[in-house]
């Protein structure tokens, strides 16, 4: 076995070739799902390389801090989904972590830069009214907006907004029968998810800043190629997002075999979007305000969080192809387009309020290439098919392939989990 501290003087000076000759599993990112496969390795006494293109571990997990301390957000995930069954809610309640007990409503509305009437307002509550029996599937795999249709237009306006703010993605796109598969239970906002789980699994040796850029198993085991050199290993655990390896982030010699391909063509990702911004706590209380949801007919639908745990900050939730426009637009329209619907939800007392302003745009996230994982209409399939290895050397892992748990830091802990599981059991140590 190599022990933590022979892996990371290998790590530091690792050189333009490195042979792995004790056969390593190569972990090629260090999200949720590579860090707990990494983890569970770690306890079985398997030796593992673990790389992370970022500066930093967590992936899509993060707590951004550039507004300041006060004003810190999740930039990511931020819900600890099906609690009874994640195992994030443990880890959260031991390690002493606070929750919103909040139930998740808007208190205003706003249409068009005007407060909603209470007609508008109660044809959108009808809408939502049992939308998850609306959209159970109905035969063949449709999308969401096609099983909306059969329930009237307050359903389909409904249907949009929820796969818009819950998975990222115009209805469309969105298989049915993937969504009914998901998982529910006990939502548990959690404050800092992102820094629980790096604080959580912050004692992994991992080699920050080495993108992996190649993977070749053409041989008897694996080659990376990496900005820091190339190096060998028994297999690899791909876990970065489909984003990246639809985008071609990580060339593959040979090319995948066609049942992968398949898999990884029947997936794609959502477009969910935050922007925050910091107010000024001498100007406007923003739990005064309450939790706002602000509609547009030419632009997008956003759901204001204002002042999640008591700080001083209003988060701009957005998805779908808008969110996409807004993250190829950058950060300066982002934060511009969000300053101007939260001044009508504030009205006079918006002058001056906002003081920063920061977007979390996984969209254009090279290392990411969007939010998280969503399955077409007739691809419902396509997650567990690419749980298959590839020659018995490059195996996948996370959120995509988490089935039920999929888009979750909980279903890409398990996934990583049964990955390396599935690794001790195929290759000696």
């Amino acid at each position: 076995m190599i022990t933590r501290r022979a892996t990371l003087g290998l790590l530091a000076a690792l050189p333009a070739t490195v042979r792995a000759a004790s056969g390593p599993v190569a972990i090629v990112g260090a999200g949720a799902a590579g860090l707990a496969a990494a983890e569970a390795l770690r306890q079985a006494g398997r030796a593992f390389i673990l790389l992370e293109a970022r500066d930093r571990i967590g992936g899509r997990a993060h707590t951004d801090h550039t507004l300041g301390a006060e004003a810190r957000f999740d930039a990511g995930a931020q819900y600890i989904h099906w609690a009874e069954r994640n195992p994030w809610a443990a880890i959260a309640r031991q390690e002493g972590a606070r929750f919103n007990d909040e139930d998740g409503w808007a208190r205003t509305l706003f249409i068009d830069g005007r407060p909603a009437t209470e007609a508008e307002r109660a044809r959108r509550r009808a809408g939502f009214a049992g939308l998850d029996a609306i959209l159970a599937p109905k035969g063949a795999d449709m999308s969401l907006a096609d099983e909306a249709k059969l329930a009237g237009p307050d359903a389909e306006a409904a249907t949009s907004g929820l796969s818009r703010l819950s998975l990222g993605e115009d209805p469309g796109r969105v298989s049915a029968a993937d969504y009914d598969r998901l998982w529910s239970g006990t939502d548990l906002w959690v404050d800092g998810y992102g820094d629980l789980v790096a604080t959580h699994f912050a004692h992994l040796p991992v080699r920050l800043n080495c993108a992996v850029l190649g993977i070749d198993w053409s041989g008897a085991g694996v080659r990376l190629r990496t900005a820091s050199g190339t190096l060998d290993a028994a297999a690899a655990l791909v876990t970065v997002p489909v984003g990246v390896l639809k985008d071609g982030g990580i060339a593959f010699t040979p090319a995948l075999p066609p049942p992968t391909q398949a898999a990884l063509d029947g997936l794609s990702m959502g477009a969910y979007s935050k922007v925050a911004l910091r107010l000024d706590p001498k100007r406007i209380d923003p739990k005064a305000v309450g939790d706002a949801v602000s509609v547009a007919r030419d632009g997008p639908t956003i759901y204001f969080e204002m002042g999640p745990f008591g700080r001083p900050v209003a988060v701009a939730n957005l998805g779908g192809d808008l969110s996409r426009d807004l993250c190829r637009a950058g950060e300066t329209a982002a934060v511009a387009l969000a300053t101007e619907r939260l001044a009508a939800i504030l009205g006079s007392n918006a002058s001056g309020a906002v003081t920063g302003g920061r977007l979390a745009g996984w969209w254009t996230d090279p290392y990411a290439r969007g939010s998280y994982s969503i399955a077409a209409p007739d691809h419902a399939g396509a997650r567990d098919a690419l749980h298959a290895p590839v020659a018995e050397r490059v195996y996948f892992a996370g959120e995509a392939l988490a089935g039920g748990g999929s888009m979750t830091v909980g279903g890409a802990t398990l996934d990583g989990e049964r990955v390396a599981r599935d690794i001790l059991k195929r290759l000696p140590a």
